[in-house]
């Protein structure tokens, strides 16, 4: 029967070669067996057409050899949750930041929106962007299968202790000392930030002075408006001890108003003026520019790590809350509200400072955001 023995011989060419001959020969057996009761059932030779049929029956070479091969896998089942989970928190932590970055970098940098096709940039998104993924993803797998051939070595999870495993955790509750560490730390930042930012002259000692412009008081307004909210929050929490969803929402309304504060803080050109006895009137100017420059570039960055952290600590909150689309709606909304205040309060006290006083003394010959020397 060539048919037969060229199905075995393609069997045998997978087969550990020790191993080889002696589980030829049990198939061999097998299969002849089939086909002389085959044979005899019908009465005559069974042709190659159907000796093909039982072979194809049995299955491929390949997948037949594979039966009486030892399993083998890079990562096995008992550790490949927890290698799916771990990969994909760093892809997630790769990826997004880097996307979000780009995508911010095009819509509120004109320069760079000018000078980089759209999707050809997020597509190539530059060697180390896609390089350090596929290298975290390299990583992440080589690890998992080091601890997969420990783990068929020594058994370590086989090893364990029920009595160890975690508390059940509400999520919903609050730990009072998170409660009480929020509510110290906005106290304190309150105080210092009353009595040391008022002035828009930060710093002045030893002949350093480093003044900011008008704009300043708006932000001054919006963070100490967002820390006495805070404090109230912290209070709220230390008394009543379970989140529900009017105070997650306002936990989320309150973040995302101090992201957006924080965000178009950096765009505002706040730095008016740097003076010290060892600069000169052109270093000094250089200097007020620079440092408000890298503030702007600095945008995208602080826009991605700010969304980031809000979608990752409030939303879920709110989710595991049950707060529906609306309820949700309605903390974007106030989101957007707020942020519309931070920047038009921003803006009011830059303009209404160039109105009073056009003519006052600023930066060295800079131009300020709202003035013109």
């Amino acid at each position: 029967m060539e048919l037969l023995d060229r199905y075995l011989n393609a069997i045998k060419f997978w087969l550990p070669r020790r191993q080889q001959d002696d589980i030829v020969a049990e198939l061999s057996e097998d299969i002849r067996s089939e086909i002389d009761e085959k044979e005899a059932m019908l009465g005559r030779k069974l042709d190659d057409a159907e000796i093909a049929t039982i072979l194809k029956q049995h299955g491929r070479p390949l997948l037949v050899a594979n039966r009486y091969l030892p399993q083998q896998h890079l990562i096995g089942p008992a550790l490949f949750p927890v290698y799916r989970f771990v990969l994909a928190v760093v892809v997630l932590c790769s990826l997004v930041p880097g996307l979000l970055v780009r995508i911010s970098l095009m819509i509120f940098d004109p320069s760079y929106r000018s000078t980089h096709a759209v999707w050809v940039d997020l597509a190539r998104g530059g060697q180390s962007f896609w390089g350090a993924t596929l290298f975290a993803i390299g990583a992440v797998t080589a690890v998992f299968a080091v601890l997969e051939r420990v783990e068929a070595r020594t058994r370590f999870l086989e090893n364990w202790d029920p009595r160890k495993l975690p508390p059940v955790r509400d999520p919903n509750r609050i730990p009072r000392f998170n409660s009480i560490v929020e509510l110290g730390a906005n106290l304190i930042f309150l105080v210092w930030w009353v009595s040391g930012t008022w002035s828009q002259t930060i710093f002045n000692r030893a002949g350093v002075r480093i003044v900011l412009t008008p704009v300043w008081r708006g932000f001054f307004w919006a963070f100490f408006v967002i820390a006495l909210g805070n404090i109230v929050l912290a209070a709220a929490n230390l008394l009543y001890r379970q989140w529900t969803w009017p105070r997650a929402l306002l936990r989320l309304a309150l973040d995302g108003a101090g992201a957006a504060a924080f965000c178009w803080l950096l765009k505002a050109s706040l730095l008016a003026e740097i003076s010290a006895p060892q600069l000169s009137w052109a270093q000094a100017a250089e200097v007020t520019n620079a440092i408000n420059n890298y503030m702007g570039r600095m945008f995208p960055f602080a826009l991605s790590a700010c969304l980031i952290i809000v979608v990752l600590s409030d939303v879920p909150r709110l989710l595991r809350l049950g707060a529906g689309r609306g309820r949700l709606i309605q903390g974007v909304a106030i989101i957007i509200v707020l942020a519309q205040i931070v920047i038009g309060g921003s803006q009011a006290s830059l303009a209404g400072a160039a109105m009073v006083d056009k003519n006052s003394a600023t930066t060295f010959g800079l131009e300020v955001p709202g003035r013109r020397t």
